[in-house]
This record gives C-alpha cells, structure tokens and sequence, in this order.
C-alpha cells in the first residue's frame, strides 16, 4: 500500500498543485486511494465537546473544500473530519496561481480565498454522507457580503442538520478584513448570531471557532473570554500565518497563509496560552505543522484535546493519519497514560 502511494505523490509532485490536489481528490472519489480504515484503541478513543471519537487525529478543512469525498476519507484512518469552508453563494477565489509548494521547508502557501461550491451544493453532498464517521463543516462567508457575520449563520442553518459539529472561521488571511471579525466586539456579536442559528437545528451539534497564530497574547486573551461568554464548545488553534521567518523556498515570498512544519512552534506556543487562559474550561485542537506521531503528542500535551492536519498530507500522503494515530497510542502507552485525556496539558509549561 505504502509503495503504491509514495508512486503516486512522486508523480503529483511533477504537476501543478492546486490541480495535483484536484487529482489525488478524484482518485479518492474513484476508489484508487488505499484507505487505513478505522484505526482505534482503549487509549485513542476519546470525546471531545461530546463527539465520540475512535482517536483524536483529525482532517483539517482545505482538503475536501466541497465535501466531494466523504465516504474514502471516513475510511481513512482520522478519528474525524472537517469539510469546507463553505460560504453562502458559491464563489471562484483569488486568481491563479494559488497554492505553493514550499519543499525545503515542508510547507505550503495558500490564497485560496474561500473557492467553493456554495452551501445549497455542499448541503446535498453532506445529506448523502456516511452514517459512519463524525463529520464538520468549516464555516465562511462571501468575500462581497455586506453581512459577513451573518453569511457563518446561513450556512449553518442550511447545513447544520447533516453535521457532527461546525466550526466558524474568522482566521483566513486570504479573504480581506476576514480576520477583523477576531477582535472582541465584532467575534461576540458574530457568535451571537451564529448560536442562535444553532437553536434551530435538529440537534444542537458543538461549534468550534478557529484562530489565528499571529494573536499576541492580549488579543487571545479577549477570544478566551468571548468563547467562554458565548458559549463555543472549543477552539481550534491554529489556522495558516502570515509569517516567513526562516523560511528558504523559492516561493517563500507568495503572499497567502504559510501551513506545514515551519508553523508547528508558533502554534503550539499559541495553543498553550489559551489552554492556560481558558483553564480547561472547553477543549481545544491542534493544527498547524504536525508530521509525525511525536508531534501530534507535543500538541495534546501542550493543551489539545484532539488534532487536525492538511500540510504534511501533502508529503507524507493520506496513510500520515493511520501511521501518527497508532504512533500516538504507542507514545501514550509508553508514557503510561490509559487515555488520551490523561495527557492532555501535562507539558503545557514548557510552551508558554
């Protein structure tokens, strides 16, 4: 299996890769992926904002942007997953070129800016989804909206019946003034909005709200006291940085957010200090530079109670998320944790 997949990662490093993502997408969908399946333990399982998961390594947005391939990647190995951003109208995104490899430094720039079918085409796609498998939808808004607080509650209510969870991102640097939305007065009435919507659906699913690295630490400290005043069910630290320190890559100066391994100190610092300002009050999740099993394990013990990656995907393939799941309960066992919920924030000092 590992042989058949590093074959085709070699041959989609020779193309484009925004459309080498498009064809690893198609081969998902067409069945000629292989897939891990569910991969478990006593240890891994875990909840986190009450969604039962088999283990706590998850699928970021950005990957299956229109919720194309459910099905492959609830069979993958994650213990959950996360489609989107959708928006309400559909919309084509900033021109190409778009997205960057970043080889030497095992990274990638994005300017994406929010390209997706729009919520009508997603919502169709997600009321065919697996029974199996705990499903979120990333939340955005349209670049031209003239409410763009109230764009996370639309799609909300026209999707939130199909879903385990939902997660509002106000963090991408790739739609302007989007991340004006993070300051306290404007994220409090937006989350109003947006847990109101909640009221109306079949079931009130957790909803996430996913930040920026770039805060420094009075600003996250005005996030904690908001998510903590608005009722969020947890917080996922961190999204891409507009940061470029260190890096070495031909395209290291392509405007956009940076993801992958040059982002994973920068957001664990972050994750530490709100689990520190929040107190273990609500969960937290980690993304931002994870490649391997020890990675994922600094995450949870610098606060997380569960991760998400996209970016090492990219160099290490879809089988990344079997392969760091089971290392993961190995690194747990080791350390004698019976949990993952033991470990969590038992180094969280070491990071602030």
């Amino acid at each position: 299996m590992k042989m058949i997949e590093r074959a085709g990662l070699a041959a989609l490093m020779r193309i484009d890769p925004e459309r080498a993502h498009g064809l690893a997408l198609q081969a998902l969908r067409m069945g000629l992926a292989p897939l891990a399946g569910e991969v478990t333990s006593s240890r891994l399982q875990t909840t986190v904002a009450g969604l039962d998961l088999p283990n706590p390594v998850g699928l970021a947005a950005g990957f299956d942007k229109n919720a194309e391939a459910l099905g492959p990647l609830t069979r993958a190995g994650f213990g959950f997953i996360e489609v989107g951003a959708a928006t309400p109208r559909p919309q084509g995104g900033n021109p190409k070129p778009r997205l960057f490899r970043l080889k030497d430094d095992r990274a990638v720039i994005n300017r994406f800016g929010f390209n997706n079918d729009g919520m009508e085409v997603i919502a169709r796609r997600l009321g065919a989804r697996p029974k199996r498998g705990v499903i979120g939808l990333n939340l955005g808004a349209n670049k031209d909206s003239s409410d763009r607080a109230e764009d996370f509650a639309r799609v909300l209510s026209r999707c939130g019946a199909h879903l385990d969870f939902a997660t509002v991102n106000v963090s991408s640097p790739n739609t302007e003034k989007l991340r004006d939305l993070q300051g306290a007065a404007a994220l409090s009435a937006l989350l109003d909005g947006v847990m109101e919507a909640r009221q109306w659906l079949p079931k009130p699913i957790p909803v996430f709200l996913k930040i920026a690295p770039d805060l420094n630490i009075d600003e996250l400290a005005e996030i904690a006291e908001v998510a903590l005043a608005s009722g969020l069910s947890g917080i996922i630290a961190t999204n891409t940085t507009l940061s470029r320190d260190g890096l070495t890559s031909a395209h290291k100066d392509e405007k956009g957010g940076l993801s992958g391994a040059p982002l994973f100190e920068k957001s664990t610092r972050v994750l530490a200090q709100l689990s520190k300002l929040t107190e273990g009050k609500i969960p937290l999740i980690g993304v931002g530079g994870i490649s391997n099993a020890n990675e994922a394990y600094a995450k949870l013990r610098a606060g997380a109670s569960a991760v998400q990656l996209y970016s090492a995907l990219v160099y290490g393939g879809l089988s990344l998320a079997a392969e760091i799941a089971r290392g993961l309960d190995g690194l747990l066992e080791k350390d004698g944790f019976s949990s993952v919920a033991e470990a969590v924030g038992t180094d969280r000092e070491a990071w602030l």
